[in-house]
This record gives structure tokens, sequence and C-alpha cells, in this order.
């Protein structure tokens, strides 16, 4: 099974054509294959499904931990730069469905930079989901063994919980992260954000991610949590958002509409050979 590996400001995928999948990606087989020292190693798998009654291209996301995201930001742009490489897409804008519904890609700069159109951010806690009456989930209060923290929802197709009130730290995000992630308050779990407003135009984020732990870089984090601070009035409608592993640019349209732009670079392929996992396939 042969993938082809980029990374997004460190946040890496392996990309696999279903089509040419020597066996299924089942959750336990997609957590050997992601794993650093037992198997390829990645962030998550990219799977190009081939769908030919579908006139959009069909993008399956799978997390490290063997679960299934619905939208991947670094993952869309990381899909997209494989289509371009592979000839499938041109620099014309064209679509992707994923499980958190339709976006439209757009690569440029011979494939270095991607802009995605993600979709419009909900705070609505139906929507996302967190639990509870229905509302839009802004500065509210959670205790996590015996830290009280401050935080806002939303969803750009997969569910975010940004906290404000935080030191914005790999330790806070890798303390507290995985807390939040399974905290009861959120049925589907969650990814969580850790925001530091620098000024209208900046904001910083650590990142713990549902499925994959700390993160150096993500796409969707990055759009839930400029939309938040947009909510919140602390920025303006164009966002830089600087990560450990580099600075995606989000632009928010009036009804919370997010366009991403961010740099992808390509790092090589790679055969998996059936040696490594021939266990579980026994």
């Amino acid at each position: 099974m042969k993938f082809h590996r980029y990374h997004a400001l460190g946040n890496d995928y392996l990309v696999v054509r279903a089509s040419e999948c020597s066996f299924p990606l089942t959750p336990q087989l997609s957590q050997r294959i992601c794993h650093r020292h037992f198997g390829i190693g990645s962030d998550g798998i990219l799977v190009h499904e081939d769908l030919e009654d579908r006139p959009t291209i069909r993008l399956r996301i799978i997390n490290p931990d063997g679960s299934e995201a619905e939208k991947s930001g670094n993952g869309l742009r990381i899909f997209a730069r494989y289509l371009w490489d592979s000839k499938l897409v041109s620099e014309a804008p064209f679509d992707v469905d994923t499980a958190g519904g339709r976006v439209t890609c757009v690569v440029s700069q011979r494939g270095r930079l991607v802009t995605v159109d993600m979709g419009r951010v909900s705070f609505t806690s139906d929507v996302i989901p967190v639990r509870g009456d229905s509302r839009e989930v802004l500065n509210e209060e959670l205790s996590i063994h015996g830290t009280t923290i401050t935080f806002c929802a939303a969803t750009v197709g997969n569910p975010h919980c940004v906290v404000t009130n935080l030191p914005v730290t790999e330790e806070t995000a890798r303390a507290f992260g995985p807390l939040i992630e399974t905290n009861q308050l959120f049925p589907n779990r969650t990814n969580v954000q850790f925001l530091k407003v620098i000024d209208r135009s900046t904001i910083s984020i650590e990142i713990w991610e549902r499925g994959a732990g700390y993160t150096l870089a993500s796409g969707s984090s990055s759009s839930a949590a400029a939309a938040v601070a947009r909510k919140l009035g602390l920025v303006d409608e164009r966002v830089s958002v600087r990560m450990p592993g580099g600075t995606i640019r989000i632009d928010i349209a009036p009804d919370y509409s997010i366009r991403m732009e961010g740099p992808v670079t390509r790092v090589g392929t790679i055969e998996l050979d059936p040696e490594a996992v021939e266990d579980l396939r026994s």
C-alpha cells in the first residue's frame, strides 16, 4: 500500500487512494499505520474515495486513534495539494465532499499555497453539539479538577471548544486538552484550542486535537478560534492565527463563513510492507 506524505505547518498526513488499498483500513490497522514507532507515523490518514455516482471528490479522514473526523482544515489543504500533484485538478476552484460538508479548494503557487472555503461556523449547542438547553455557547464555565475554565464552543463541520482564560502553552494543552476533549458536556468529544488575542488582526493558539492529541497546527482549529474571537468582538474580519508549527490566515465573512489560506509541503511517498501489520491480519 503506497502512501503520499505531506505536512501543513508540521501537521502531517498520509494520503492513500481507496482503490489502491490492499486491505480495509480498520481502526486497529489505522492506529498501527499512524504509530510513530510501530508504523509509518502520522497525524492521520486521508483516504481519496472513488465514488462514480458523485460529481465531486470524496475525502475520508481517519484519526491516529482509528476514529474518523468530519472535517480537517490542514487535511483538506494537504488533500488538495495531493490532487493537484496527481494532476486530478487544476488551479481552478474545485469541490471536495467530507463528512462535515462540501468545501471549495484552490491550489496556487505551484501547489505550495492552498485556500479552502471551510463553510459557516455555528455557535449553537444543538449543532456543535454541546449538552444542555439550546443556546449559543459563549463565555460559559466548566470545572476541570478544581480549575474553572471559561470557554466558547463552535463547529465548522467538526466540534471545537475554545478556552479563553488559561495560559496558552504546550503544557496547558497537554494537561487540560484530553480532559476537555472527553468531558461529558461534549457527546461527540471535541477539539480544544487555548486562545490568546494579540491584537485586532492576530491571535495565537495551542491545540489539543480530538483523536490525535497535541498538534502543532490545525486549520479547523484556526477557523474556530478566529471565529470565536470575532464573535466576542476581539478581532476584525481578517486574522492571522499563530501556532507552534506556523501561521494560517483566516478571513471571516459577516455570516461567519470562513476562508482559510495556508502552506502545504510535500514530503515524499512510502510503501507499507505487509510485515508491519501481518499480526493484525492473521
